[in-house]
């Protein structure tokens, strides 16, 4: 099976999050024809997460079908693939289908293949799969490590702030109130806060990533909002606690999703990276001892130039051969 053909079939079906079924449905009849037992679980109206098995698994090779807008048009050269998913992660999904089935003509049947819908906007695929049944030993987790594998990851903490405040013509503003004013102090406060560091992890960084409010420029504005997006190297509880209390009294903070750091272990003989990206991985404890590896580097995943070598694509699959076979070895 050639990694390349089929992530070019992958990437002809648009998969934004949220619109996943026509890509859902096109890997479950294909690992149906394979000869995989494939179980359909609902996380939303219309849409699904996978799990294909051929016998009782003890690795699960793991990664996600959704993709993040807009949609970019598929286009190769001799060397590369261009296009939305073709790294992240769809050209990952075919490495994974590819080293499975190369597995598997060894005779190996222990290995699975799970894919979930979601995980660009908060993993509400992952975390229903957390639930799933028969689950393996050990889970592999796709995402973009330039085929090194992930000995730690940070987490994800999406905050939204709301401001409320009280119209008012702007030529007369002590007759209103500005939700504006009172999300940029907030925000200037937010700013100046001490986060925390880790040596493994690096620095918690924060992108103040949305920025919305008013009605006219000729009226005090009575509402405004920001979505923060921290990217975590520990406990949230405090992070959350000292962001609310550099807020103004008539701004409000809302938990939109708090995705938690990894740490992993090592194995030996591996080259090793750390990432700064959140990932399905923490949502999937209950699948085992989790790890994380793929093909591509994630700094040209969700721009307008997504690409990947074609070399590394079937690069990634021979590295998951040899991960599912040395944990395949270690669970017995």
């Amino acid at each position: 099976m050639d990694p390349v053909e089929l992530t070019k079939a992958l990437c002809a079906i648009e998969s934004p999050t949220g619109q996943e079924a026509a890509v859902v449905e096109f890997v479950a009849t294909r690992l149906r024809d394979l000869g995989y037992r494939v179980t359909s679980q609902e996380v939303t109206r219309g849409r699904h997460n996978l799990l294909a098995t051929l016998g009782p698994p003890h690795v699960v090779l793991c990664t996600h079908l959704d993709v993040v807008p807009p949609s970019l048009p598929l286009k190769e050269d001799a060397e590369w693939l261009y296009g939305r998913g073709v790294q992240d992660a769809k050209g990952i999904a075919a490495a994974m289908i590819a080293a499975a089935e190369e597995i598997r003509r060894g005779g190996e049947r222990r290995v699975a293949l799970l894919f979930t819908v979601g995980e660009e906007a908060g993993s509400d695929g992952a975390k229903a799969a957390n639930r799933l049944e028969p689950r393996g030993k050990f889970l592999i987790n796709g995402e973009p490590t330039e085929n090194r594998l992930s000995i730690g990851q940070k987490g994800a903490l999406h905050l939204r702030l709301e401001a409320r405040g009280r119209a008012a013509h702007s030529a007369y503003p002590e007759e209103g109130e500005s939700a504006t004013e009172a999300l940029l102090d907030s925000l200037e406060r937010i700013r100046t806060l001490e986060l925390p560091a880790d040596p493994l992890l690096g620095p918690t960084t924060c992108n103040i990533g949305k920025l919305s409010g008013g009605v006219a420029i000729n009226v005090i504005p009575p509402a405004a909002s920001a979505d923060l997006m921290f990217r975590t190297v520990s406990d949230t509880a405090p992070l959350i606690a000292a962001v609310e209390a550099a807020l103004a009294p008539n701004v409000s903070l809302h938990v939109v999703f708090d995705t938690p750091y990894v740490r992993a272990p090592k194995l030996e003989g591996w080259d090793t990276t750390v990432v700064s990206y959140a990932s399905d991985l923490p949502h999937l404890s209950n699948w085992g001892t989790g790890y994380q590896l793929g093909p591509g580097t994630i700094r040209v995943a969700h721009t307008a130039d997504e690409r990947i070598r074609k070399d590394e694509l079937r690069a990634g699959v021979a590295a998951y051969v040899r991960l599912a076979t040395e944990l395949l070895q270690r669970a017995e």
